[in-house]
Formats: structure tokens, sequence, C-alpha cells
């Protein structure tokens, strides 16, 4: 029987970050998936578009990943996503996926990094590994990228439960809730001076770099050094976090015991 595992992400044109955050989490997942021919596919064409004209790199999308494992003659599918919440893309790649299981023995979705209850408590013991010790005037700011889908809450509830789990961090969104300004007022409540920015993203890509990190007006570093915060910049995406790796290595293996009990 042919098997295939599909590692989906919605890619990043920025090589450095790339190899560093996608790329390790592929090789775990490859390494832990003996028996399985390995495929990757990116959710972003504009990404793909850019990565073939720029560096004459093809990747495929999902649709087109798909096609091919069926051509191929594959019987069993996993696919796994290194999406972060079970927002757009995440709902467009299962849509995607739902029109192949008549074309497969067996394929399995896995979950992306923030679903059930647990998947936040491993994520926050994950983010706890990264974040350096603090002064008492001091908290992190996680940017995570936001949405306008239902999936918002995700957000708010991470920057919830990280407050129950007395970590120092907020959570604040490029495009949904909460805004910078929301984190802002927060921060000022809780007398926090000094500010440590941290991408909630699996890459540090543009979003990190020029909406965070840069010295733009609009860039959340510039906003909170106006406000009168001291800034640290930290761009590392959350790939690059071990425990983040791991934690998708076992959501795909979730997928085999879907499968091994007859999942579809």
């Amino acid at each position: 029987m042919k098997k295939a595992i599909l590692v989906v992400s919605f890619g990043t044109s920025y090589k450095e970050t790339r190899e560093k955050t996608i790329e390790a989490c592929e090789k775990k997942i490859k390494k832990a998936f003996e028996g399985y021919d390995f495929f990757r596919a990116f959710t972003s064409n504009m990404i793909i578009r850019k990565l073939k004209n720029r560096d004459n790199i093809y990747i495929e999308n999902p649709i087109e990943s798909l096609n091919r494992l069926h051509k191929e003659g594959y019987d069993e599918v996993i696919v796994q996503t290194l999406h972060i919440i079970c927002g757009e893309e995440y709902t467009k790649l299962k849509e995607q996926i739902s029109q192949y299981e008549d074309k497969f023995n067996k394929i399995v979705l896995g979950r992306p990094l923030l679903t059930q209850i647990e998947d936040y408590k491993e994520t926050i013991e994950a983010l706890k590994s990264q974040i350096p010790e603090l002064e008492e005037d001091e908290a992190v700011v996680f940017m995570g990228h936001g949405t306008e889908h239902e999936a918002h809450s995700a957000y708010p509830a991470l920057d919830y439960m990280l407050k129950q789990e007395n970590v120092k961090a907020y959570v604040g969104t490029v495009e949904g809730y909460p805004e910078i300004e929301e984190v802002i007022v927060n921060l000022k409540k809780d007398k926090i001076s000094k500010v440590r920015l941290m991408p909630f993203m699996l890459v540090a890509g543009d979003h990190a770099i020029n909406d965070m990190a840069s010295d733009e007006e609009d860039s959340w570093k510039s906003i909170l050094n106006k406000e009168g915060f001291k800034t640290k910049v930290h761009l590392k995406g959350l790939g690059e976090n071990e425990c983040i790796q791991d934690k998708f290595v076992r959501h795909a293996l979730n997928c085999v015991e879907l499968v091994n009990v007859g999942g579809n």
C-alpha cells in the first residue's frame, strides 16, 4: 500500500526563516513517518508565485499535491497543517480535502496548533520555554496574525489562559482582535514599562519584520516606543520552537491513530 504524508503551510518567501521554521517542522514530521513518502504544499498562491518568479522554486498548492498523489496511486494520505488556528486558510484546506475522500482509501487531516483545550495548554508550555527571565516591570507581547473568521476568539482565549498560568505575556493581532491599542491599555493598567516583542506566527516573515519590528511609524515597536515603552525584538517564528515542532508531529501521528481505527 502506498502511503503519503503531506505537510501544508501558508508558506513564506523568506528563505532563512523558511529553513528554520517550516522546513524544521517538515523534517521532524518526515522522520516520524517511516514508510510514508513525504510531500509539501503551501496554501498561499501569492507566495507560490513569488518563489517561482524570483527563485525558480516551484511549490504545489494542496489541490495540485492531492491530484498528483491520486494520479500516482497513493492509498493512504495523512495531511498535516502547520496553520496556527482553525481559521480561513485551514477551513479552505478542510473543504478541499473533503473533495478527495472518495479518491483515496483513507485521507485524514491533522489539526492546527490551537484546536482543543489541551492544545492551548501545551502551546503555553512551549511559549514558556522561549520566554527569558523577565524583570518586574517587563512583559512579552505576542503578535498574532488575526482573522475576520469566526476562529478569531483563539487569540483572546490564549491571552486569557496565559494570565491564568501566570505568564507575563499579552496577545495582540495585526488583523483582528485584540489590536495593539487594546494591548497597550492592559500593559499600562498592569504597570508594564518594558516589552519584549515576539511573533505568534509560524514564521518570522513580512508581518514580524515589517509590522512588528521595523522602524516604520505604524510598526508595533514604534507605536510602543511612542507610548513610552522600552522594547526588545525577538525575530523568531513559532516554528523555531522545538516544543512547537514536536506538537505538530504529535498532531500528525494522531491522524495515524484515526486511520488505524478506520477513521476517514
